[in-house]
């Protein structure tokens, strides 16, 4: 059969491994270099047992998942992922190095150290990330079932962008050209982003309430017009239970985007009453009535802020009073100002103060302007003489 070959074609060559090559130059390189391959492969040796203890130590002071951690766990967590193809590529980099071994074998043990450093570091640099998110969320929540939420998704993440950037500086070293893998990967990143740029959103607002803690489980918040009870953080939505009973579901971007009042922190409630007495209140009365309410306030265990005439009403001298109650719990400052509600009534009508309520007078007038009284006068009945 003819040999249907172009000439004009270049002809491609592919160079196979020369093991052979390999085994006579390492034989050569063992028969003259020994002592230094002894002295190397010794240092070697003691570099991977070093390597290895310290791998042991970081085993014993990594602590448990899910406790609460310090630097030193996550430090100890790092050392503990060292692997032994690295250990060994370590020592088998130093002894190829000191010893002058031949070309072949410097370049291959080279390649395969080049591998597993840059793997390595991806590890450890995952390890570093992780503990130390895992650190300041644990630290200030202490439970971690906010982190539990998305610590799956954010291994993921952390995983595949660590071990991709190990993969380009692998390739980068073994002198391959990777502009064009970084171009695709990032438009290709651009174009996920862009396509599901409303999931991500809520996705890293769960992670900026993660870390930044606007709120948490359990904490009783206000927004817009509603007031509810955080139950669940997720990484799409947060639920909550409202004051009359309904469950709220709202995005997490949605919902870093509105002012949020907490009252988890809240120590004391500052509280007001509006009081109006009749205008028929001799004003020695009235100017009694802020030491009144004073004495009260102080009686039942509130602190007294101020009280005073505010104002003249439609149909009442109008009074303020102010005072706060240093309780957390909103169910026992209910009962207080309960108390202190029906202290002022029982003061006020033992005093004979009393309470306005909306009234109005109407007044009749004659066509001359003269006011007249809504009936027909009556003449005074005079008695009969006997």
């Amino acid at each position: 059969m003819a040999d249907t070959k172009d000439p004009a074609l270049p002809t491609v060559t592919v160079h196979a491994p020369n093991l052979a090559e390999m085994w006579r130059s390492t034989t050569e390189w063992f028969a003259v270099h020994y002592l230094q391959i002894l002295i190397a492969l010794g240092a070697g040796a003691l570099l991977y047992l070093l390597l290895a203890t310290l791998k042991e130590v970081g085993k014993r002071h990594k602590g448990r998942r899910g406790s609460s951690i310090g630097y030193t766990n996550v430090l100890g967590r790092t050392v503990a992922k060292t692997t032994h193809f690295f250990m060994i590529m370590v020592a088998a980099r130093l002894v190829v190095g000191y010893a002058d071994a031949p070309p072949l074998l410097l370049r291959t043990v080279v390649f395969l150290f080049t591998i597993a450093t840059a793997l390595q570091a991806a590890v450890w640099a995952r390890e570093v990330i992780l503990g130390l998110i895992e650190r300041r969320t644990l630290a200030e929540d202490g439970q971690g079932e906010t982190l539990a939420n998305a610590m799956g998704l954010i291994r993921v993440l952390v995983t595949v962008a660590l071990f991709a950037i190990a993969t380009i500086v692998v390739l980068d070293n073994l002198g391959v050209n990777v502009t064009g893998l970084v171009a695709g990967l990032g438009i290709g990143g651009i174009a996920i982003g862009l396509a599901a740029q409303g999931i991500f959103s809520d996705l890293f607002a769960a992670l900026s309430i993660i870390f930044d803690k606007p709120f948490r489980r359990g904490e009783a918040i206000s927004y817009d017009n509603t007031t509810a009870t955080v139950e669940r953080i997720g990484l799409k939505s947060t639920r909550l239970r409202a004051l009359t009973g309904e469950k709220k579901v709202i995005s997490n971007a949605n919902l870093l985007q509105k002012e949020i009042t907490s009252y988890l922190t809240l120590d004391h409630r500052r509280l007001k009453f509006a009081i109006g007495v009749i205008y028929q209140t001799p004003p020695d009365v009235a100017d009694q009535i802020p030491g009144i309410l004073k004495a009260i306030v102080d009686d039942l265990g509130g602190k007294f802020i101020r009280s005073g005439f505010v104002g003249f009403g439609d149909s009442s001298l109008n009074f303020e009073l102010e005072f706060e109650v240093y309780l957390p719990d909103w169910d026992a400052i209910y009962v207080i100002r309960h108390k202190i509600g029906l202290a002022i009534l029982r003061q006020f009508n033992d005093r004979g103060i009393e309470f306005a309520y909306p009234t109005q007078t109407t007044f009749t007038s004659a066509p001359d302007g003269r006011m007249i009284m809504p009936y027909a006068e009556v003449q005074p009945v005079r008695p009969v003489d006997q």
